[in-house]
């Protein structure tokens, strides 16, 4: 049997990948409404609640809110083995991957209700034009996503209504989409094996 020392490995950053998701949709939407219309005075995506601490609308006027609303775990590619990997010559026991599927929410607030539906317009473009996001096509993708999907979602209704009562806010011209599939990887490891320093070789005569 071979042991091969392992070279150092890359520090690893912290893991939240759902902001980074988010911010990458805010800007590849806008880096589009830039190209569409020359200016991001009208329309320009931003993230975060839609509410303050003191239950206000936190939407900047002019703008669009991109807004975490559910988080739903990916079943059917669920990952059920612990990843290993090598750092600094041990072997290190990840817990699986957590696949994620969220539903966020794109609410306009513009400075009369026919610029709000133009802007909403512009979002219900972009998305059914970019459906899919990948690390080839988007560098500006973190390799650590892989790759994106983006799906309108269709609720009914009472839905909405339940949607909008749950967040506490009056309703605004908005559309759901389902974003498929963030990775979440904990780098904390569950167990360190042992260091490997050399390289042996055994040898037995038949």
């Amino acid at each position: 049997m071979v042991y091969a020392e392992a070279a150092p490995a890359a520090p690893h950053r912290d893991e939240f990948m759902l902001d980074v998701a988010l911010a990458f949709l805010a800007d590849e939407f806008n880096a589009y409404l830039l190209r569409r219309t020359g200016s991001l005075a009208v329309g320009k995506m931003e993230i975060g609640a839609l509410l303050d601490d003191t239950g206000k609308l936190a939407i900047n006027k002019g703008t669009v809110r991109l807004c975490i609303i559910n988080i739903e775990e990916e079943r059917a590619t669920r990952a059920q083995l612990p990843e290993r990997i090598l750092v600094d010559g041990r072997e290190m026991t990840l817990p699986p991957e957590l696949r994620l599927n969220l539903t966020v929410l794109a609410a306009a607030d513009m400075t009369g209700y026919d610029t709000t539906l133009k802007g909403l317009s512009q979002v219900l473009a972009f998305f059914q034009s970019h459906p899919v996001f990948t690390v080839d096509d988007y560098p500006g993708l973190d390799p650590r996503l892989g790759q994106l999907s983006v799906e309108m979602f269709s609720a009914s209704h009472e839905t909405l209504n339940q949607i909008w009562a749950c967040l506490g806010a009056k309703y605004l011209p908005s559309v759901l989409y389902k974003v498929r599939l963030v990775s979440i990887q904990d780098r904390e490891p569950e167990r360190f094996g042992a260091p490997i320093t050399d390289i042996a070789i055994d040898l037995h005569d038949k």
